[in-house]
């Protein structure tokens, strides 16, 4: 007589189990989409902007106001996320990952006009009196990660970080390490803010930073041995905040 009852509730738990699962597996894949959405179409609306610079007919008129004129323009026309600091954020993210244009097509449909064009600018954009805004430095091709790679794998979160680094080689290291390592946000920032660059000592191995790059190897595969903190009077940090492995 027990029997019954109890086979019945493991079946129902079995089905509430299996329709949690389903949830969170299709939450995850529409927060997924969502981020990467969000992550093109802001490199998209870089592309437009550098594309003005370059060729806007009436570009003279605004000068190095564009961006200022286009965050106003935008706001009337109720568009989110397009006050003047965050457009100079997308033309930075734009310059700083001109591969980006890799994922545009399956991802993000666009006129292929635009696709080719994008494809080509990088190459065309210089610094000069069209182009009233720094260029960014690009990455050695050896330690460039593919578009793809990189939108599949970070949120535009993580690109708003990573863009403020100036050097190409060290802004190679975290894309690198914060996909190794699923970094979120917040541990990104705290390993910028204790310069993990810096005392993984990797600045001085470029080949095998361009190794980890291109491997599917497991993370452990390339332990990184920060130098003693020691030499980095300045962060203050020691084993008592956890810091392990040191060498020397």
């Amino acid at each position: 007589m027990n029997d019954k009852p109890r086979k019945t509730a493991q079946d129902f738990t079995a089905l509430v189990d299996a329709v949690r699962r389903v949830h969170d597996e299709c939450a995850a894949a529409v927060n997924r989409t969502v981020n990467t959405t969000l992550t093109l179409r802001n490199w998209v609306i870089g592309f437009y902007i550098v594309e003005y610079e370059m060729r806007g007919t009436d570009r003279a008129k605004y000068g190095e106001g564009v961006i200022t004129a286009l965050a106003d323009a935008l706001v009337i026309r109720g568009i989110p996320r397009c006050d003047r600091r965050e457009l100079y954020r997308y033309r930075l993210f734009h310059l700083a990952y001109p591969q980006i244009v890799e994922a545009l097509s399956p991802l993000l449909p666009l006129d292929s006009e635009i696709v080719r064009a994008a494809s080509g600018q990088s190459s065309s954009v210089k610094d000069g009196p069209d182009t009233p805004f720094p260029i960014v430095e690009s990455v050695p091709p050896q330690l460039t990660l593919s578009g793809r790679k990189l939108v599949e794998s970070l949120s535009f979160t993580h690109f708003v970080e990573l863009i403020e680094i100036e050097d190409p080689l060290k802004r190679a290291f975290y894309e690198i390490e914060c996909i190794r390592g699923n970094w979120s946000v917040r541990a990104l920032k705290r390993q910028i803010a204790t310069l993990y660059y810096e005392r993984s000592g990797l600045s001085m191995d470029k080949e095998k930073l361009a190794d980890m790059a291109h491997s599917d190897r497991p993370s452990y595969y390339y332990p990184v041995h920060p130098v003693h903190p020691c030499q980095f009077p300045c962060l203050k940090i020691g084993n008592e905040h956890g810091y392990t492995g040191w060498t020397g």
